[in-house]
Order: C-alpha cells, then sequence, then structure tokens
C-alpha cells in the first residue's frame, strides 16, 4: 500500500449515523487524537451523510462536523457499526455517502459491522474480511463473495481493512497508526491509552478465557484469573491446588466439571494463546516459548502443531482451545 509522503498531512474521516455505536467511534477517534498530541500530522473529521448530529445506539447525541460532500478526498475513511447495519441494512444515505468517500481514498476501514456498509456496496467482494464474532456468519450469508474470518481481531486485504467489535476498533487504529508513523509511536499511544496488551489482526477476537465456559464457584473463577494473569509462572497441578487450598484430586474433578477441561489442558491453551501472541508483536518463538510458560522452543512447536486440526477432520475444539492460524511464526 502506498505511504502518505512524510510530514504530509492524513486526513481521516469518522462518517456516523443514526443508531452508530459510541465506542466504535470514539475508540478511533482517541488513537488518533492522542496519535496528533504525540507529533503525528491527521487531521481528523467527524461526518454525517447530511452534516447533521447523530443520536448514538446508547442514546448520547454525537457532535459532527460537517456532511460527507464537504469532506474532500481523504487519506483513510473509518465506517464504524451499529445493529442497525446488520438487522435493517445500511441506509440509502449512508451508502451514498461511503460511495462518495471511498474511491478517493488510501485505505478504507470499517468497524464492527460498518463491514456490511462496506459489503453492500461491493467494497468486500473478492476479499478477506471480518467483523464482530456475532455477525460473522450472517456476514458471509449476505455476500458469498467474501472470505469471512470468523476469528481475527482485524483483516487487511490491500487497501480495505476490517475489524471486530466495539474495542477492537482500538487496534485496528492502532495497526493504522504504526503503518503511517511506525511501531514506537503506537506504543507510546497504547501506553498512554492503558491499553493491556495490543492485539495484532490474527489473534482471535476471544481469548481462551473468554471463550470458556466461566465457573460458578468463585474459587475457580479466581483460579482462571490467576492463570491467565500470568501464563508464564509455576501452574503446576500441586502449585494450583496450593493456590485454592484444595487437594490436587480434588482440584482435578471439581475443575473438570466447573470449566471442562482439566487443569493442565487450560493451562496449556492460556500459554499457548499468550505465545502465539508474543510471536505475532515479533518475540522470537524461543521468547515466546520462555516468556509463556511453554519451556523450549520445540514444546511450543508442537502445540502449535497439535493445535492445527487435521485435514478432512471437524473443525470443532475444546472451548479452552486457542484457535492457531496459518503464517503466525512459520512453522
Amino acid at each position: 500500500m502506498p505511504r502518505t509522503p512524510p510530514g504530509q498531512r492524513r486526513a481521516i474521516a469518522v462518517l456516523v449515523f443514526d443508531g452508530v455505536r459510541l465506542l466504535d467511534v470514539t475508540g478511533p477517534l482517541e488513537v488518533f487524537d492522542v496519535a496528533r498530541s504525540m507529533g503525528a500530522p491527521y487531521d481528523v473529521v467527524v461526518c454525517s451523510p447530511d452534516g447533521a448530529d447523530v443520536t448514538t445506539s446508547s442514546g448520547l447525541r454525537l457532535g459532527v462536523t460537517r456532511p460527507a460532500g464537504a469532506v474532500g478526498v481523504v487519506d483513510t475513511l473509518v465506517v464504524p457499526g451499529g445493529e442497525v447495519l446488520v438487522e435493517s441494512g445500511a441506509p440509502p444515505e449512508l451508502l451514498d455517502a461511503v460511495r462518495l468517500l471511498a474511491p478517493g481514498a488510501r485505505r478504507v476501514t470499517s468497524v464492527c459491522a460498518g463491514s456490511f456498509a462496506l459489503g453492500s456496496l461491493g467494497l468486500l467482494d473478492g476479499l478477506r474480511a471480518t467483523t464482530h464474532w456475532r455477525h460473522t456468519a450472517e456476514l458471509a450469508r449476505r455476500f458469498p463473495t467474501v472470505a469471512v474470518d470468523h476469528e481475527a481481531i482485524y483483516v487487511r486485504d490491500g487497501r480495505v481493512l476490517t475489524s471486530a467489535g466495539v474495542i477492537a476498533g482500538i487496534d485496528l487504529a492502532l495497526a493504522l497508526v504504526e503503518e503511517d508513523e511506525g511501531d514506537e509511536l503506537a506504543h507510546r499511544i497504547g501506553q498512554d491509552m492503558v491499553v493491556f496488551m495490543r492485539r495484532r489482526g490474527a489473534q482471535p477476537q476471544l481469548s481462551v478465557p473468554a471463550r470458556t465456559a466461566r465457573p460458578r464457584r468463585g474459587l475457580f473463577r479466581d483460579l482462571c484469573d490467576h492463570v491467565a494473569a500470568d501464563p508464564g509462572a509455576d501452574h503446576s497441578l500441586p502449585a494450583l491446588a496450593r493456590h485454592v487450598g484444595l487437594s490436587v484430586r480434588h482440584l482435578s474433578r471439581l475443575f473438570k466439571e466447573e470449566v471442562g477441561a482439566t487443569p493442565a489442558e487450560y493451562v496449556s491453551s492460556v500459554r499457548l494463546e499468550a505465545a502465539t501472541a508474543l510471536i505475532l508483536a515479533g518475540e522470537s518463538i524461543a521468547a515466546a516459548a520462555r516468556r509463556s510458560g511453554l519451556g523450549s522452543e520445540e514444546t511450543l512447536r508442537r502445540a502449535l502443531r497439535r493445535s492445527q486440526p487435521r485435514p478432512g477432520s471437524a473443525a470443532g475444539r475444546h472451548p479452552a482451545a486457542p484457535v492457531r492460524r496459518a503464517g503466525c511464526c512459520g512453522c
């Protein structure tokens, strides 16, 4: 993708509409605002199809700078989402505004259900794309020529970038800043916004703890959180038993009943996901294995190979198992 010459202002248009989800708008706006305060040459405008203020899905009134027709050529178009785009389809005036701004933009992006607006205009035809995990199946059904990624936080295909729901808009915006201004600035923005971890596009939308059955007993909820908070710590069965004050045998039986996996299976899944995130962030396989608690490079490679479905096998996995993506580390 062509890069804007250094020092040249980059116009970013965030296109809003009645029923837009507030965080889909404010997440990326905050990233670009912090970037601008740190010297990045961004000029951000919030526009609507007719220039009128809009009402978000939460009922909050959102001020608009100008109508889409008065924005001019932009470097990046951001189309946030809203359930209305899935339930009723994108309104004609919104599609007209995207149709007006997208052709001249260097990048066209969507957050969450904003992908349905892009899809309605054929902007995703023949491309890979994603959206909120609740809507990926509907996106695939409604736009059969789109290769829908049901897992990724965000997907780039040429000049088009689509992201998952809500907070993933922040991940997407940080990726845009990294592309424009480099990793160091994107990292500083993440620190300023107290982002726990910069997530890369290939990471799953739902982490292992989020897609694992939540234990009914607080004791085991605390134990799962304890493992997720520091995957590289000592999470051997005896150590976990000491943490909750149970015998090894009692812990093993109750944990399997509550979570649907053995303690060792859960710990391995959390560690593999942590290692994958480290690799995607640029760590070597050896460093990722060490920091995630998996130990050796060979152990990590074996775990990654095991997590891939066998040819011809069902795609289902244990609910605690992370999704392995081809190409994350080349092994």
